[in-house]
């Protein structure tokens, strides 16, 4: 599965394309932050995004789309932007028809490092061990998209155990073991996402 993740934001948008083999092996093969500063034209700003997203969309052909799905905040300007940015982000991919998921940080957090309050420096760690890399990728929203495409593609331990990747990219529907009962079923990493899935709602 190649999964192209978006970290969104107008000043500093992560974009990172990783491969993700059915071992739950991660490569990486590009990443980028692009942005803009905060007084050109939020036109200039969102168009910037727009045409780096469809440039990366065609150039890597992704088979899914990843959106870090943002809260409100009292700072309404970054949330405004962030959401605006996270538009961009999926109209481009809808262009292409390439489906796309939206997931919260905490769900993130929990599938890459197997703590849903994990820091920055924490999942810049996790992404450099599990991609083999010899330097953490910087800065921390090159991690954080990095981290974006290999939760996705994970999904709290969906490879290899019997799930319907294409049935998770929608982001009203909940993961498969969500609907279990009994957490005795479940990994520790399974439990510590639907943990997640549930503050998220």
């Amino acid at each position: 599965m190649r999964v192209c993740a978006v970290d969104p934001g107008l000043t500093r948008c992560g974009i990172a394309v990783v491969d993700i083999a059915a071992n739950r092996k991660a490569r990486l093969v590009d990443v980028v932050v692009v942005g803009s500063p905060s007084t050109d034209p939020i036109g200039d700003r969102l168009a910037i995004i727009d045409a780096t997203m469809d440039d990366w969309l065609a150039k890597y052909q992704p088979d899914h789309l990843a959106v870090e799905r943002m809260f409100a905040q009292h700072n309404t300007p970054t949330i405004m932007g962030t959401a605006q940015a996270s538009g961009v982000a999926i109209a481009a991919a809808a262009r292409k028809n390439i489906p796309a998921a939206l997931l919260t940080p905490s769900e993130v957090k929990a599938a890459v490092t197997g703590s849903g309050s994990a820091d920055k420096k924490q999942i810049t760690a996790m992404v450099t061990r599990i991609l083999g890399l010899a330097t953490p990728p910087k800065p921390a929203d090159a991690a954080d998209a990095i981290a974006i495409a290999i939760a996705h593609a994970w999904r709290g331990g969906l490879f290899g155990r019997g799930l319907d990747t294409g049935k998770l990219t929608s982001p009203a529907k909940a993961s498969k073991f969500s609907s279990r009962q009994g957490q005795g079923h479940l990994t520790a990493a399974q439990q510590l996402w639907l943990a997640a899935e549930r503050r998220a709602k």
